[in-house]
């Protein structure tokens, strides 16, 4: 790990948020053109946020919709955002279902964007997923051919007691050739 950058060797999806920090207008902007300009297919760009700063009538709707387990912790971040990515076109006389099988892809890459962005401003994101999809669809307006995908809470993170990361060790996810088949440990050690 120590070859790795510093923003990525140091993160992490801290559970406890300053409840006092306020998110700059461009630090928000920034965050969100860090994502806008990942790599997408055919720069398709087939992603969108839902953005709710602390103290507004939409966190409020927000917290609203978070599972129990995800509202002990999240609404001291300041701001929520979730992400959608795009599952189908709609061209204006219905919905093409043919659309990007890369979109839900192409998302992940401009969240990751979006967190190593965070880590450069020195704030702190935790993705999550309890959160009733359907609901904030349906209640954000979030048309039919977008797909509400996951939350990242948002703020100057508080360190509590700070675990060692642990990760599976890198020849159980890189093959080579075949699946099944670790790479050389001498080329990932």
């Amino acid at each position: 790990m120590t070859h790795l950058l510093p923003l990525l060797r140091d993160r992490r999806s801290v559970r406890a948020f300053d409840p006092d920090h306020v998110l700059a207008a461009t630090d928000l902007s920034s965050l969100l053109e860090a994502a806008r300009w990942a790599p997408s297919a055919g720069n398709s760009q087939p992603w969108a946020f839902l953005v709710a700063r602390r103290g507004t009538a939409f966190h409020a709707d927000y917290v609203d919709l978070l599972a129990a387990s995800t509202r002990r912790w999240a609404p001291a971040a300041s701001a929520l955002v979730f992400s959608l990515h795009q599952a189908a076109y709609d061209d204006g006389d219905g919905l093409d279902l043919a659309y990007s099988d890369y979109a839900a892809y192409d998302l992940g890459q401009a969240v990751a964007h979006l967190t190593v962005q965070a880590s450069h401003l020195g704030l702190s994101c935790h993705q999550f997923a309890a959160f009733d999809h359907e609901r904030l669809a349906r209640e954000a307006g979030v048309p039919a051919h977008w797909r509400v995908t996951t939350g990242i809470a948002v703020g100057l993170g508080v360190e509590s007691d700070v675990e060692v990361r642990v990760r599976r060790p890198l020849a159980d996810v890189a093959h080579e050739g075949r699946f099944g088949n670790p790479m050389s440990t001498t080329l990932i050690e």
